[in-house]
């Protein structure tokens, strides 16, 4: 899969199909809110790079901290618009750069992963894919003598469970790719890379699930795609699940550590309040016979847009991050707990919702399971960090990730 975009010079422009999908979204929410409208506007998630982007650095400036003084593992966040990763730790309460950060790309970055061995990190930008080996401490070292591994353009990707198949998708490309890695040295073993046909182009999310037997993939109006991961690596039997609401989009897509659930966000699912973005879960396990959604489903998320779709490695809750929210100018996360009856699975609405920054687009848990760490790409802050107790989120920490304005894109936890 050979991709190409735009370049002016000075900042990588953003790629073509993620215009198109967030003006396709935009048109959904403008129809709900004046103020998602704006949003949208003002703070794409996936915009071209910001006037005056550099690779100035400044330290974050963070407050507050958990009453416990928690310390995290190591993380990494992207920062489109200046073209960075920078990578942390928090130590005792404190936000602590990883030696060495921020590490400095040669094009607006699009998306990340770490292998399950923690050994490896790939960044997806708009020259391909960037290989980084991960040292003590979090330490990053660029790979593959600086170039690319691959030049598709991967605006989302996940390694599998065996460190063998970095799995990607990006624009302009209605297929999903595998590329074949070494578990021992993170680089490719083949130049020839395995696809499989997906019924749209525009793809938001995928994600892998944790049998390692399927992959997920949104993709907006067209829904969400599931492709048997076989290891060779897809099977040809694929499941399409159609997107709920006559104007819905899905735009994010998660599964339960067990495997128990799988979720999808969707746009313009939910009735009866002006925020209109809803959470479907299916059971996994019907993916084998006759698909089922879960009764109780669409789940309201709280907000207008469900962009990142989180359940805690434990599996007894499940955050949702809504990038737009009806009548604020602000995002938000709501709360879910995991309910189990023997075999049968469903969440329940804990009722409340946490504040967010600007248009927050990603979640995700840290090793050590203290916090679920935030990246807002329209800032205001760039990185929030709450504690959690029982399904509860409280704010312990909040930090820009750089000379702001860096639109601050995805974050990924080391193992």
């Amino acid at each position: 899969m050979r991709r190409t975009v735009e370049q002016d010079g000075t900042c990588v422009q953003a790629i073509p199909y993620k215009r198109s999908f967030e003006a396709r979204i935009e048109g959904v929410e403008m129809k709900i809110g004046r103020w998602a409208r704006w949003l949208l506007v003002a703070a794409p998630v996936l915009a071209g790079c910001l006037a005056g982007c550099g690779n100035f650095w400044q330290a974050p400036s963070s407050s507050t901290t958990t009453p416990s003084g928690a310390s995290s593992g190591v993380f990494y966040v992207l920062n489109q618009g200046t073209k960075q990763i920078a990578g942390y730790s928090i130590v005792t309460g404190t936000l602590t750069a990883v030696t060495g950060s921020p590490y400095t790309l040669s094009a607006a970055p699009y998306s990340i992963a770490i292998a399950p061995s923690g050994a490896f990190l790939y960044v997806g930008t708009a020259q391909g894919i960037y290989l980084y080996t991960i040292g003590s401490g979090g330490a990053l070292t660029l790979a593959n003598n600086s170039s690319v591994i691959s030049s598709d353009l991967a605006a989302t990707m996940q390694v599998d469970s065996t460190d063998s198949w970095l799995v990607e998708a990006g624009p302009n490309q209605a297929e999903l790719a595998a590329i074949a890695i070494s578990p021992s040295t993170g680089l490719e073993t083949s130049k020839t890379e395995q696809t499989v046909p997906i019924p749209a182009a525009t793809v938001n999310q995928l994600v892998i699930s944790p049998d390692n037997k399927n992959v997920f993939v949104a993709l907006g109006s067209a829904g969400t795609e599931v492709v048997p991961f076989t290891g060779t690596p897809f099977g040809t039997t694929l499941t399409n699940i159609p997107v709920k609401g006559t104007a819905g989009a899905a735009v994010s897509v998660a599964v339960d550590p067990s495997n128990r659930l799988f979720y999808v966000g969707e746009v313009a699912v939910s009735s009866g309040t002006s925020n209109t973005g809803g959470l479907r879960a299916f059971n996994y396990s019907s993916l084998s016979s006759t698909l089922t959604e879960v009764a109780s489903t669409p789940y309201p998320s709280g907000g207008l847009a469900p962009y990142s779709i989180l359940p805690t490695a434990n599996g007894d809750y499940v955050y949702v991050a809504n990038r737009t929210v009806s009548g604020s100018s602000t995002g938000n996360i709501s709360s879910f707990s995991f309910t189990s009856t023997g075999t049968a699975y469903s969440l329940t609405s804990l009722g409340s919702t946490a504040s967010a920054g600007t248009t927050p687009v990603a979640l995700v848990e840290d090793r050590l399971d203290n916090y679920l760490l935030v990246v807002d790409s329209g800032g205001s802050p760039d990185l929030e960090a709450y504690s959690m107790s029982a399904g509860t989120l409280t704010s312990a920490l909040t930090s820009s990730t750089g000379t702001d304005p860096v639109q601050a894109s995805a974050i990924a936890a080391a193992p």
